[in-house]
């Protein structure tokens, strides 16, 4: 009986640590990505304006400015984590796995190279094409219902 009760502890023990790892996320190879891209994932991996806030108001997704320290200082948004891109390898686990992770820059250079990096990584991520100077504006010229909601963030 005793071998039987160590067996099953055994099996409850390997249940759990399975169910752990299939939460994990599933890391690619840029080969293996890159012979998989096709049009879908080119209009997939990017995000206009309209639709970022939409998710956003849905929760559906986490914004990262990725920009460096000196460029947050000079000015952000506060509905934005900042994790800058020299940060990023080894803050990944602030991220939430179960969003899709919005990556935000000046233009989106540097926000696309981040996506990729994400998307390697296991994340459903896009950028955003309009970059932050973008978004800027956008909220500016008054579509500003957004910047109170964002705002509490």
């Amino acid at each position: 009986m005793k071998k039987i009760s160590q067996i099953f502890v055994i099996f409850i023990a390997c249940l759990l640590s399975a169910s752990v790892y299939a939460d994990e996320l599933k890391s690619i190879s840029f080969d293996d990505y890159l012979k998989k891209f096709d049009n879908k994932e080119r209009r997939e991996m990017k995000i206009r304006i309209p639709e970022l806030l939409d998710l956003h108001k849905e929760n559906k997704v986490q914004m990262i400015d990725i920009r460096t320290l000196e460029e947050y200082e000079e000015y952000h948004l506060n509905f934005m984590r900042h994790i800058p891109i020299d940060e990023l390898p080894n803050r990944i686990g602030e991220l939430d796995k179960n969003k899709i992770i919005v990556t935000v820059c000046t233009n989106y250079d540097r926000a696309e190279m981040v996506r990729i990096y994400l998307t390697l990584k296991g994340f459903r991520s896009k950028y955003l094409v309009d970059g932050i100077i973008g978004l800027s504006e956008y909220l500016r010229r008054g579509y500003g219902q957004y910047t109170n909601e964002c705002a509490g963030d």
